[in-house]
Parts: C-alpha cells; structure tokens; sequence
C-alpha cells in the first residue's frame, strides 16, 4: 500500500500516547503509596491510554506490513476496547471527585475502596465488550455497505459508541457543574468563618473553574468531532473528513497524562526522585482529595 501521511500521523501520536501513559502506569504500579482509589483510577486511565497508543502503532504495522482481515478486527477491538475504557475511566474520576466533595466525611471509609473496584470492572467489562463486538461477527466485511466511517466496524456499531461518549460528556458536564457549585459554596464559607478578602474567594473560585473548564474543554474538543461525525458519515464518506476527526480523539489520551497525573503533586515527587536516582517506595505523602488532582 502507498504510505498515507495520516497513518503515519496516528502512529506517532500513538507512539507519544504510548510513551507518557507507560511512565504513569510504572510509577503508579511500583509506588506503594499509590494504592488510594484515586490513584488507581488515574491508573485505569493510563493503562487504557497505553493500551490506544499500542493500538495504534499495531494497526500501522498490520496495514502495511502484514495485511490480514482477522489481524485488523483484532488490532480495531483493541482500539474500540482501550479508548473506551479511557472514555469510561475519565466518567469515573470524575464520579470519583464529586462523591469526595459530596460525601467528605465518609470518603476515607471503605466503601469507597468498594465502590472503585465496582467502577473499575464495570468499566473495562463494558469496554471489552464493545471491542470483541467486531471479532465476535459485528462487522461490515462481507456487507461493504454497512460499514461506517471507521472500517470494518458497522455504523450501527459506530452509533452506539458515539452515543455513549456524548451521553459521557453529558453526565460529565452535569457532574462538573455539581462539583463547581460545592467548590464555589466551600470557598465561601471559609472566606466569611476567617474574614477573607472577597478577592481572595474570587481567586479560589477562578481557579477552580479554569480547571473544570480545561478538563471538559479538552474532552469535549478531542472527541466531540468524531462523536458526531461518527452520527452523520458512513462507508461513502470521505476518509479526509474521517482522519481529520479521529487524530484529534487521539489527542485526549496524549493530554490525559498531563492533565490527570504529571499534575499531581504526589507523581511529580517520585518523578524528581527517579530523575535524580533517589527513588524510594516509602516517599511520604500528604492525604489528598482526588478534587486536589
């Protein structure tokens, strides 16, 4: 096959996701300290943003050096699977996150550990079962016609995924608006029980928009092209149209890292500490709420 230039465009922004997510995933997996449930939901996302950025570099080295149609529903389960999950695991911080604010007092308690491994399997069983769909018979091989943008997934199939990732965003928007109207309340209280300035609360408050407001802007810029296209195209759309909304996608894993774990302060510590070689599995760590991450 003649090399397309937005393959090659996938495979290294696959290459890149690949290369961030790996970093997370290993100082997560081999830090102790990190077993809180917001860390291992900040590792269920890594772990599908590594899985997407595999994915993605397997898929190009299929196409174009060992072409076979079982390899491609293979390699195209693998990728449905590992953004699902990435999908579905940003869904979860962020119920994370509001149960934090919502219920502080009974956050630490055990049911939340509980509560994570429910979101977790429930999340990566769904995730699963989307990507076998194609290897399992869903798919538009002997039926050309019922294909969607994305070959050889069905538009039915496509359908359903773009659905779930914009009633995703939806929940999440209600969810983040929740957590911006505790935040805000919060901050205010305090500013009134220690005699702030109403400065003081107008920066708290700012700050944790701007945060929300990254968060969701990103998902939302990232997929929402896709989504959609994903509702109005199918097999004879132009596959320009179909590169130029899927690549963007890719770029939510590539961010998810930066946004999710290279800011906390807990990862950034052991990353210093592996960059200086004084790595230590018994760093101490403050307790944090996952609405500080």
């Amino acid at each position: 096959l003649a090399l397309n230039p937005w393959d090659v465009a996938l495979c290294v922004s696959g290459t890149v996701i690949s290369c961030e997510n790996a970093i997370v995933v290993v100082v997560i997996f081999y830090t102790p300290a990190f077993r809180a449930p917001m860390f291992l939901l900040i590792g269920s996302l890594a772990t599908a943003d590594l899985l997407a950025g595999l994915g993605l570099i397997l898929h190009f080295a299929f196409v174009y050096f060992i072409p076979s149609e079982a390899v491609s529903l293979l390699t195209v389960g693998l990728l449905v699977t590992s953004f699902t999950a990435s999908v579905c695991s940003l869904l979860t911080i962020t119920i994370d996150r509001y149960l934090s604010l919502y219920n502080a007092l009974t956050y630490y308690s055990e049911r939340t550990a509980t509560r994570t491994y429910i979101m977790l399997i429930l999340t990566w069983g769904a995730s699963i079962c989307y990507g076998l769909l194609p290897v399992m018979g869903w798919n538009c091989l002997k039926e050309p016609s019922a294909c969607s943008i994305v070959k050889p997934l069905t538009k039915n199939h496509l359908i359903i995924l773009s659905v779930s990732f914009l009633t995703v965003f939806a929940v999440m928007l209600q969810l983040y608006v929740q957590i911006c109207r505790i935040v805000c309340r919060h901050a205010h209280q305090i500013a009134v029980q220690r005699h702030f300035l109403a400065s003081s609360h107008y920066v708290t408050t700012r700050k944790g928009i701007a945060t929300l407001a990254v968060i969701l802007g990103t998902f939302a810029s990232c997929w929402l092209p896709f989504a959609v296209y994903g509702l109005l195209g199918d097999y004879s759309s132009p596959a320009l149209y179909t590169y130029a909304t899927l690549l963007p996608a890719t770029y939510n894993s590539m961010l998810n890292p930066v946004i999710y774990a290279f800011r906390n302060q807990e990862i950034q510590k052991v990353l210093w500490a592996v960059c200086c070689g004084c790595f230590s599995s018994t760093l101490p760590f403050r307790s944090r709420s996952p609405s500080d991450v």
